[in-house]
């Protein structure tokens, strides 16, 4: 956990609380992101400087709608209630919350008073984000509005001694433009934030931190050349130096070329102790004769961890298991806090036998994603790993549709390797949030010269996405689809014609398996 100061956040249910954290986070705040039913002992003990309440979708009079402890609001901390978060601060003070005449979703003219501290500095008028059906009727003693809009003539309300703020609309979306400014005055003028979160802030905590809790004994790093486990590789080094084992399986349904560079990486760059391990035949073997997307993946699970608890006992008594946990993951699963335990799975690994009692430590649990890429360029890690496109962990074994051997994982690495150049050739892989080639098991007719054949088809898949949650499909210029289709059929031998797929998520799934 984070030395300096920190900021609660009580999520009630919001699709947008982390972008709340993350929005604090950027303004140089470390805070973290508990259930709204934390009791007030806990957050007392977790020593916040502010709390802000995020939206919900119920109405805060509902049956069963969320309602943090009301004893928070006797802490003497800030509070500032968002949405659903400003409507349980005005019932749970004395006002009244009706259901609106009209709904207010998307964008909506807010009319500020300057006086109030969240909009110091502010236009007087300005968009902002709506996304409510009930609305405040009349004000908890003590409080004030402090702007309004069309629907909603308490947009925001104050009571100022005790530095208490309700916004209805959503300050941590893009689509209110000035929202990042409102949060830093919540967070620099109401709760007195000095700014003290940075990576390298964390480096050095976490460093200490792990050093106290690692001591004298190993820790086991199992990396995919993935950004989590090379970003955690390398903090895990600086921390305990040579304690660290890092283990490398290569179950050759990697992209191309992917194994090289992972082991020349860390091994001849970092001069870190990789074990490498080609176990491409025991996996090609497991998967022979499966073609259902489910039963290949348990196959891939299940010679993992063959090779993982060989090769683990192969390196000696090791007490540390290093996982890739990052904070949005100990969100989405409500585990949210409390301390690491003896493991008996992995998350990445498909579940480890019950004999191999090894103790977890989650180095980058309480980082968000873009987080832990600047962590990674902090600490040296090569742009190829920092800005690595998300990867299946059975790898190109559900790019390949139907039976896998190794002759047509080598057409597709082949094809792969192309979208990908040309992506990049073209300045797009950022603009991409994953984008990869599948082979189809179908045949179709072609010509090439003046014979026909008789081959494979490759479909390709490019998504932009923010949340991996729903995607759409990227719009590539046609001459840039006329040119990867023509060099994957002139340079990819068995391959004769190329597909896009054009449908976003929902109805299909980002990979086709």
């Amino acid at each position: 956990m984070h030395a300096g100061q920190k900021l609660l956040i009580l999520d009630c249910g919001s699709q947008t609380t982390q972008l709340i954290a993350r929005r604090v986070r950027e303004l140089g705040v470390y805070c973290e992101v508990e259930p709204y039913s934390l009791p007030t002992e806990a957050i007392r003990a977790f020593g916040p400087i502010g709390v802000i309440l995020s939206g919900g979708p119920q109405s805060v009079y509902a049956e069963g709608a969320p309602s943090p402890d009301p004893r928070l609001l006797e802490l003497g901390v800030p509070v500032l209630g968002i949405c659903y978060g400003m409507q349980w601060l005005a019932r749970g003070l004395g006002g009244e919350v009706v259901p609106g005449d009209r709904r207010e979703y998307g964008p909506a003219e807010f009319k500020a008073d300057r006086a109030c501290l969240l909009f110091q500095a502010l236009p007087e008028s300005e968009t902002v984000w709506m996304s409510h059906g009930d609305r405040v009727a009349h004000l908890p003693p003590g409080f004030r509005v402090a702007g309004s809009s069309l629907e909603a003539p308490v947009a925001a309300m104050e009571e100022p001694r005790r530095r208490f703020y309700g916004i209805q609309f959503h300050p941590e979306v893009t689509h209110t433009p000035h929202g990042t400014a409102m949060l830093r005055n919540f967070l620099y003028e109401a709760c007195g934030a000095k700014g003290d979160w940075s990576m390298d802030s964390f480096v050095a905590t976490a460093c200490a931190d792990l050093r106290a809790r690692v001591g004298a004994d190993r820790v086991l790093c199992a990396i995919s050349g993935g950004v989590d486990s090379s970003v955690m590789a390398l903090l895990l080094h600086r921390a305990v130096g040579d304690q660290l084992d890092l283990l490398f399986i290569d179950h050759g349904l990697l992209r191309k070329d992917e194994a090289q560079l992972v082991r020349e990486s860390f091994a001849r760059k970092f001069h870190l102790k990789l074990r490498s391990v080609d176990a491409s035949a025991r996996f090609f073997r497991a998967l022979q004769g499966v073609s259902d997307p489910e039963a290949k993946r348990k196959a891939v699970g299940r010679a993992f961890i063959e090779v993982f608890e060989e090769e683990a006992a192969a390196l000696g008594e090791t007490r540390f298991l290093a996982q890739g946990t990052i904070y949005p993951d100990r969100i989405e699963s409500a585990a949210v806090s409390g301390a690491a335990s003896v493991i008996k799975s992995h998350h990445n690994v498909g579940g480890l036998p019950e004999r191999m009692r090894m103790e977890v430590v989650e180095p980058l649990r309480d980082l968000f994603k873009d987080e832990v890429r600047a962590l990674g360029r902090l600490l040296g890690l090569d742009e190829v790993f920092v800005r690595r496109q998300p990867f299946p962990g059975p790898g190109l074994a559900v790019r390949i549709l139907g039976e896998v051997c190794r002759e047509d994982v080598a057409v597709l690495q082949e094809a792969d390797a192309i979208f990908l150049e040309e992506i990049r050739a073209a300045g797009l892989y950022d603009e991409i949030a994953q984008a990869f080639a599948v082979l189809l098991p179908v045949r179709t007719v072609g010509v090439m010269g003046d014979g026909r054949t008789y081959d494979r088809v490759v479909a390709l898949r490019a998504v932009t996405t923010q949340d991996f949650m729903t995607a759409d499909w990227y719009r590539f210029e046609p001459d840039f689809l006329s040119r990867v289709a023509a060099r994957i059929v002139n340079e990819v031998r068995g391959v004769n014609r190329v597909v896009y797929d054009v449908t976003s998520k929902p109805p299909g799934t980002i990979e086709w398996e």
